[in-house]
Order: structure tokens, then sequence, then C-alpha cells
């Protein structure tokens, strides 16, 4: 058996972390390091600098992770991910999004071959072909969860005066989004890109049935012009309507959330480039190549999920902070919600026994300065506290030296006041021109910053796509070695399932006339009471006067 197979039988049998000898002696150095950011600690990769300096050190916290990575068969498990096993065990199927940015393609066992490279010239030639005809001035982009966040992220982040056209996202359910999404839009002018993996995503086609009536009411003769989709299941996208000309398909063998690498990037080329997805390609490879072959000690994504360990499951910090400090990452938080918890959201491992340490911190946040105006009291003064992942670049905006310098010093003092913190003396200092020394000490107290708070600093040169293809790239890795030390499968999310089938049952329930009467719906009394409540205000005649937007309410 090859060393990539025996990876997979070993990560299902991954079990018992808990009460291992490698996890106690990890979870014992944990708590013994220190956390006084006396020697620098700087990684660097793929063109991004990881400062850990502020993390937990200890020469004996290092050589217990060692020992744990390679207890937990790390390296087998990082060639499995690689080589394009089935490391999504419970599916049987690879997680081979890394392949997409390496141009490489793969086999697959019925003897079709998923050209990959053949899909992403394709799509390509369509962007190129939509650029000359000049046709469309708007993409109203529909989709949800990983084919929503990647391209709202990278649009965010590389858009502004270089957008080549505008582009509206739909993806929640809500008619409100489609409305307010399509609304001053020329439907003669706008191209939809319907972009979801299984073409069976309730939300998605809901709104893709919208998106068409819109069109047709707007007078457009061929709808099916004005349609594209991005789908594993090209047949469904098909009887939607959908010409096979504009259907780009996607490998089934990557996941949802990794789809910002595969052809789902057809709304981020036609709106700011085919360019911003090849430098983040390029940047997200050169992080793979840096993860396959660094030693652990110097693997940027080894050492942040180590520190991810030592915080969450150790400390018991259950909740991580992430602040970008760059307005153009507004969407890397929810990006990074979706990849963390949805792949780490779960307490089973391989064998289905409980893992038995803490898993999956909560991941919130948003961009710096603003957070600091919104919860950083609470990251400073609170009882618990959370770790901090800072983002930076070295380069801001060429038109605004002076604010990003302020906005870089804003980032390093917050990180450094969190470490630090402010003891009682030092808050006296403060108040040391307050005569009353009783109200002086009162106030004082109320300075008193505990501090020891752990933080990351992950710095980029600049903003561009390379970088943020490395950052993203560098978070997947950090996820998939926590995975493997927790003995948790990160690449699917059952939990998620189950609610998808109950909304199925309710939604019929609901639709139920009240003149069929009392009905025992066999739910919980809270369910099953919101279910008439429904039925008997939808089917209700309509008041008088409905709420307008910008309309005073009648009286």
């Amino acid at each position: 058996m090859g060393k990539a197979k025996y990876a997979i039988e070993a990560l299902r049998a991954n079990s018992g972390l808990a009460d291992s000898p490698e996890w106690l002696a990890f979870a014992q150095a944990a708590q013994t390091a220190e956390l006084e950011a006396g020697a620098l600690k700087v990684i660097e990769a793929a063109g991004l600098c990881v400062d850990l300096t502020m993390q937990r050190q200890s020469p004996a916290l290092d050589a217990a992770a060692l020992a744990l990575l390679q207890a937990r068969g790390l390296a087998d498990a990082r060639r499995a991910l690689f080589a394009g096993e089935p490391v999504n065990w419970t599916e049987g199927k690879p997680a081979w999004h890394t392949a997409l940015r390496a141009g490489r393609t793969r086999e697959q066992p019925d003897g079709q071959d998923a050209d990959s490279v053949c899909e992403y010239s394709r799509m390509t030639d369509f962007v190129r072909k939509v650029d000359q005809t000049a046709d469309f001035s708007t993409v109203l982009h529909i989709g949800i969860g990983g084919s929503d966040w990647g391209p709202r992220l990278a649009i965010q982040a590389f858009g502004g005066q270089s957008q080549r056209r505008q582009i509206r996202f739909v993806s929640n359910i809500d008619g409100h989004a489609f409305h307010d999404a399509v609304a001053g839009l020329d439907p003669r002018r706008c191209l939809v890109v319907v972009s979801s993996k299984s073409f069976t995503t309730a939300e998605t086609l809901h709104n893709a049935r919208a998106a068409i009536a819109w069109l047709k009411q707007g007078g457009v003769a061929d709808v099916s012009e004005h349609l594209a989709a991005v789908t594993a299941n090209v047949s469904a996208a098909r009887a939607l309507g959908v010409p096979s000309s504009q259907i780009f398909k996607m490998c089934d063998w990557v996941g949802g959330r990794y789809s910002v690498w595969s052809v789902a990037g057809l709304s981020i080329a036609l709106t700011v480039g085919a360019d911003v997805l090849i430098g983040m390609r390029a940047g997200a490879e050169a992080m793979d190549q840096h993860f396959q072959q660094a030693p652990f000690a110097s693997n940027a994504p080894v050492q942040l999920a180590l520190s991810g360990l030592v915080n969450c499951s150790v400390l018991g910090h259950n909740s991580l902070n992430i602040a970008a400090y760059s307005a153009r990452l507004l969407h890397l938080v929810t990006y990074l919600q979706q990849l963390e918890m949805e792949s780490l959201g779960k307490r089973v491992a391989g064998d289905g026994a409980a893992v038995g340490v803490p898993t999956a911190p909560i991941i919130w946040g948003m961009p710096g300065t603003d957070g600091q105006h919104t919860f950083f009291q609470w990251l400073h003064q609170s009882e618990d506290g959370a770790p901090v992942d800072f983002i930076a670049s070295l380069q801001g905006h060429g038109d605004s030296p002076d604010a990003h310098r302020m906005l870089l010093a804003n980032c390093l003092a917050q990180r450094q006041a969190l470490l630090r913190g402010k003891c009682l003396e030092q808050a006296l200092l403060d108040v040391a021109h307050i005569d009353d020394q009783e109200r002086a000490l009162s106030l004082a107290q109320h300075m008193v910053h505990p501090g020891g708070r752990p933080s990351t600093l992950i710095v980029l040169r600049q903003l561009d796509p390379r970088g943020l293809g490395a950052l993203l790239a560098l978070y997947e890795h950090k996820v998939f070695v926590q995975s493997v030390v927790w003995g948790i499968n990160p690449f699917d999310q059952w939990g998620v399932e189950l609610g998808k089938r109950l909304a199925t049952g309710i939604e019929r329930e609901l639709a139920v006339p009240v003149s069929a009467g009392l009905v025992d719906w066999g739910h919980d009394a809270s369910t099953s009471y919101w279910i008439d409540r429904y039925r008997s205000h939808a089917q209700a005649p309509r008041p008088r006067h409905a709420w307008v937007p910008g309309v005073a309410a009648h009286l």
C-alpha cells in the first residue's frame, strides 16, 4: 500500500487524540510556554510574512508539536491531499483544489477526463468574446456559499475604477435580495451567471428562475444568450435553458468552499479581468509549494495551525478574531468563516468517536480600523478576550501614503497593546493630576488592561492578486493541518444537510390552505405554532396600506 493510500486509512482511524501521550505532552508544554514576545518568530512564505512572535513559544513546545504532528501522520496526509487521493473519506472523493492552481488534470474513475485546464481556457475565451462584443454592461451573479464569497472577495479587493462592468450579487432567497439586486439594471444589457456545483441548491435555483422571468419581462428576445452557468451538473444547467457553449464545468473533486480556484471565477474575470484569477492562482500555487517543501518548524501553515491548536484546544479560546487592516478585504472574514467553520465545525473523528478536545473556534471580525471602534474594547478588557489574526500590507494606496502609515501604525499599536496590557501602576501615572486620590485610584482601575492576549500578524507586500491567493491558501492549509491533528474530515458538511431536508418539508406545510383546519404537524410546539401563524397571515387579505421604502406610512 502506497504512502498516500496509507494516509487515507490512517485519517479514517485517527481518533484517541485527547488521551494520547503526544497530545498530553503538547498540552502540558503549551500551558507552561511563555507569551513574552522576546524571541522574534517570522516565517516568510510565498511573498507573505507570518509573524508568530506574539504566540506562546518554548523549545519544549516546539519539540512536543513536532512529535504530535508525526504521531498524527501529517506528512502522509499532506501527500495524499496533493496526490488527489480521497481525503474526503466520508464521500469517497479527493479534495484536489490544489491541482487547479497547478494547472493539472486528473483522470476520473469513470474514464472521463475532467480537463480543468480546457474549461478554464473556454471560460477565458468566453470572457474575451463578451469584452469584444460589449453586449453586456452588467453581471448578475447568482450563487450562495462557496459560489458567492470568493467572487465577492476578489471583486471587492480589485474592483474600483478599474472594474470592467458593474456586478450585482444575489445569494439570499429573501425576495428583497433579488429585487434590490436588479433595481436599476437594464435586462437587455445584463448577463446572468448562475454558479452552483450541484445545480440543486434551492436558493440558487429559485433566484435563477426569478432572473429568467425578469429577463423576459424586460423585453429580452433570446433569454439563453443572457445566461451562463458554472456547475458540475451540466445537464441540469441545460434544462434551465443555459446553452452548452455558456456552461463551464466544475470538477466534482473541488469542494464548494474551494471553488474560487475553478471556473467559478467567471464573474471575477468578467468584472475585474482574468489577470486577477491568474495572479491569485500563482500566489496560491506558491503557498502550496511552501506547504509541501518547508520543514514543519518553518512551515507557515503548519505553525499557524499549531498556534490555533494551542489557543483553542488547550487554552480554551472559543473564537478567533480576523482584523484585516484593509478596506478592500471587506469580505475576507465571511470567506474565512465558511472555510474554517464549515470545514472544522465537527466533533467526531474518523472512527465515529468524539474528538475529545475543543475544535473549530468561531471566526469573526471586520476590517481595521472600523473594528477598533466596534469590538476592540472587548478584545482588550473583557474577561476572556480572543486571539487575533492581524492582516496588513507594507504598501497601500499610492495616492494616500499618509493614510496607509496611520493604518499600519494602528495595526501595530493595537497588537502591542493586546500583548502588553496596562498595569495599575501605569494607569495611576495617567491620573496623577487628580488631587482626590480615592477618585484617582477608582478611575485608574478602569484603565487596567490585562494584556497577555495572543495574536499573529500576517503581512503582504501589497494587496495584489498574488498576495491574496497566497493568503487564502495559507488559511486552507492551516485548516487541513488542524483537521489532521483533530482527526476530522474537513471536506464534508453533514450538519448543513439536516436543516436543508427539514426546510423542504416545512415549506410544503407552510403552503397548506387554512381551510384544511388544524393539522398535527408532528413538530415541537414552537415550530407548529409558527407554521399555523404564517398560514393565517399569508392567506389573509392584505392590509390596505403596505409599507413602501421612501414613502411615509399612512396612519
